[in-house]
């Protein structure tokens, strides 16, 4: 009984993360103008629920690849919904090691998930 509880602790160990959640009111591409998208006083349409999740992943603790930032994440949400910006937004944020001590290898992910608009062109006068 007492290897079988030792195996559990030590698995638990090596297997460690953890998670953090956020939100935020509109979020936009990365190369958009928030401030005249808001200005232009311009309607949109609600398209859907969008999510997307971006990683970058780290072997020895020196080899990064992957992209995990949350700009990374709302492109990919507003590409495949076909959307401008994302309103209602929540961001979860998770980290995940294997053999924590070492840092053999770990990787985060940032998740993102909203409802997706397109704007209405700009009125012409």
């Amino acid at each position: 009984m007492r290897v079988r509880a030792l195996v559990v602790v030590l698995v638990a160990v090596m297997v460690a993360g953890c998670s953090s959640t956020g939100t935020l009111g509109m979020a936009v591409k990365s190369m958009a103008d928030p401030g005249s998208l808001l200005k232009g006083g311009r309607g949109y349409t609600e398209i859907g629920p969008a999510y997307s999740q971006s990683c970058r992943f780290t072997a020895i603790g020196i080899i990064p690849w992957g992209n995990g930032t949350a700009a990374a994440a709302i492109d990919d949400a507003l590409a495949a919904s076909g959307g401008d910006a994302l309103l209602n937004v929540s961001i979860t944020n998770s980290l995940y090691t294997f053999i924590p001590y070492w840092n053999v290898f770990c990787y985060t992910c940032t998740s993102v998930s909203g409802v997706a608009v397109k704007f209405d062109p700009p009125k012409t006068p």
